[in-house]
């Protein structure tokens, strides 16, 4: 963080010194809400939370190096205390364990800070901010984009996920005088969470990559879901102000929000440029585009990238075709940023996952590969992962591709519907194994629908129980693909075959198997269904 006195931290935020602060005090380091990651010289975040309340440490971290506790109570350390704030309606978790409207005052004073950092920055710096939003995505394109934009100049970009009300702000304290870019990605739970964040990280280039049905149940529409994208445009400056908007033209949700701007607009798509249908509808012809896109044998993708300056073949170093999209968003940012082509192309072929179990794709010394794409998952991104597994397998004609599937997360009353027609992308892509985890009715909608449609399915409990089986019948070459959501921590079973001892024999039948059972299906008493139960 820019250098600055505990005073200069309590006028910004509205504070009392307490404790013993000295308002001359210089804070150097870091802000944490984990007392763990603390450093001399920096300030401890004091957060309520489910099991343990970060004001008890305050003493702690003094002893860790803290010079100062942001604090919405008096605590026996040195402090800034801010008054409490009441959050109604807020679905935020972050507020669950927060009665007394501690952590909400804590996180307001973070906030406050936040802006006053990218303030200084812009103005005294030339910090350049980008944003971005999007249903699926957002954080493998945020690490593209941090990956080419760093190559240009420091940069700072969220670890993993840290896209909300909290994670937002602890990343802009990251800044220093000598940083050039900071990626902010931004999440939403409902209309104007996004707006809130542009507020505390007003963007001067955004973009928006897709809308889809993550999080559906919490917004009840897509035409929702989209009202809520789009806040990060209408932050945007004019174009004669420098303002820019890199929007997906393949999306009609996305392409729609090009009036809700005043910034200038350019468009990305993964097709070429056509002409206006006969019909008249309106065409976006992107300013960036794929062609020529082509995978190898672990699906990692090459196409041309495409821009009305020139083109340049691209290699990726990371898995699925999914990928291509990202990489277009994350190219259009960083040109339209001032970043020269050539960089932006080397940026690109260099980047590798840098998010944990997001498509992390690793092969064991069997030939057994894992995609670990197991951090988070939605109906758009499970058909990416699908297709990514079916591809992967379409390449080795002896080896079984493995789906090892949990819940998708936040999908409100379709929750059911959309595991259901899960099945129909199985079978679409002909995955041959199919293991659900966990008890409930959204996995057991998955697999009834795969089984139906001829797909070979295993319903456990657990990722022991998912471990156990796949330890017992893949053999060398297969494919497995992990995914669910994270609160289903499905990444254990991708560790767990990791660390498992390799199969190096030649072959093992995946259908023989314990404990198998046939039944008739449902739907339809001429159809057959192998549920395999564990």
């Amino acid at each position: 963080m820019i250098t600055m006195t505990l005073g200069e931290i309590a006028d910004i935020v509205g504070g009392t010194l307490t404790g013993g602060a000295q308002a001359d005090t210089p804070v150097y380091s870091s802000v944490e809400f984990d007392s763990r990651s603390l450093t001399p010289g920096g300030l401890f975040l004091a957060l309520p939370g489910a099991r343990v309340d970060g004001h008890e440490f305050a003493a702690a971290a003094i002893e860790k190096g803290a010079v100062a506790v942001l604090a919405a109570r008096e605590v026996d350390a040195p402090a800034i205390v801010v008054p409490s704030v009441v959050v109604e309606d807020s679905n935020a978790d972050i507020y669950v364990h927060d009665p007394n409207g501690h952590g909400a005052a804590v996180v307001a004073a973070l906030s406050k800070l936040a802006r006053n950092v990218v303030d200084v920055c812009v103005a005294g710096f030339q910090l350049n901010v980008v944003a971005l939003t999007g249903s699926a995505g957002k954080t493998s394109t945020k690490d593209f984009i941090a990956t080419i934009l760093s190559q240009d100049g420091p940069t700072v970009a969220p670890p993993g996920s840290f896209n909300n009300e909290l994670g937002l702000p602890h990343t802009v304290l990251r800044c220093t005088a000598d940083t050039k870019y900071l990626v902010a990605e931004m999440s939403a739970r409902g209309i104007g969470h996004i707006k809130h964040l542009t507020e505390i990280a007003p963007p001067k280039i955004a973009a928006v990559l897709n809308v889809g049905s993550a999080h559906l149940g919490e917004f009840g529409s897509r035409d929702n879901i989209a009202q809520a994208k789009g806040e990060i445009i209408e932050a945007l400056p004019a174009a004669n102000a420098g303002g820019v908007a890199v929007l997906n033209a393949d999306d009609p949700f996305v392409a729609q929000m090009a009036s809700r701007t005043q910034a200038r607009v350019v468009w990305f798509s993964t097709n070429a440029p056509t002409k206006a249908p006969a019909n008249g509808s309106p065409v976006h012809n992107p300013d960036y585009w794929a062609s020529d896109i082509s995978l190898d044998a672990v699906a990692r993708a090459s196409f041309t990238l495409n821009t009305k300056d020139g083109s340049w073949p691209v290699t990726l170093q990371v898995f699925g075709q999914h990928q291509v999209a990202n990489a277009l968003a994350a190219a259009a940012i960083a040109v339209e940023a001032g970043v020269a082509p050539d960089v932006v192309v080397a940026g690109l072929e260099s980047h590798s996952a840098t998010s944990a179990h997001r498509m992390d794709v690793q092969t064991r010394a069997d030939g057994v590969t894992v995609i670990n794409d197991s951090y988070n998952a939605n109906p758009d991104s499970m058909r990416a992962g699908i297709a990514a597994l079916a591809y992967t397998v379409s390449g080795r004609p002896d080896s079984t591709g493995w789906a090892v599937l949990g819940q998708m997360g936040e999908l409100g009353e379709d929750a059911t519907q959309a595991h259901a027609e899960l099945g129909s992308e199985l079978a679409k892509y002909n995955v041959s194994q199919l293991i659900t985890v966990g008890e409930n009715p959204n996995c057991a909608a998955l697999a009834q629908s795969a089984a139906d449609l001829g797909v070979q399915t295993s319903v456990v409990p657990d990722v022991e129980s998912a471990v156990e089986l796949l330890g017992r019948r893949i053999k060398r070459d297969d494919v497995v693909l992990v995914k669910a959501s994270n609160a289903d921590r499905l990444w254990r079973v991708a560790e767990a075959l990791h660390n498992m001892a390799p199969n190096l024999s030649q072959s093992q039948n995946p259908s023989q198997s314990q404990n198998q059972s046939t039944t008739s299906s449902s739907a339809n008493g001429d159809s057959r269904r192998n549920v395999e139960g564990q």
